[in-house]
């Protein structure tokens, strides 16, 4: 598991989340398959933005679960998300 936050807010969140291939989008995190999700938009979705605020949820956030696959795959992935993002 990590998590990080992304320099663009929400708007570079959103393009991350679309860019990536070998991560799954889920709320559940922990499995053998890479998930990614936005805690924002996910599993707090339900907080007032102040309150996620409060609890340090930026809407940069970023979480991961990482599973099995190959870690080269695995970075390629999140590098090109990251450029997208970045762009």
């Amino acid at each position: 598991m990590l998590s990080f936050v992304v320099h663009g807010g929400l708007p570079a969140a959103r393009t991350l989340l679309k860019s990536v291939t070998v991560h799954t989008l889920a709320e559940s995190l922990g499995g053998v398959e890479s998930l990614i999700e936005h805690p924002g938009l996910m599993t707090h979705a339900s907080l007032a933005p102040e309150h996620r605020a409060a609890l340090g949820i930026e809407d940069g956030l970023i979480r991961l679960s990482v599973g099995i696959e190959s870690q080269a795959d695995l970075l390629d992935d999140l590098a090109a998300a990251l450029a997208a993002a970045a762009a």
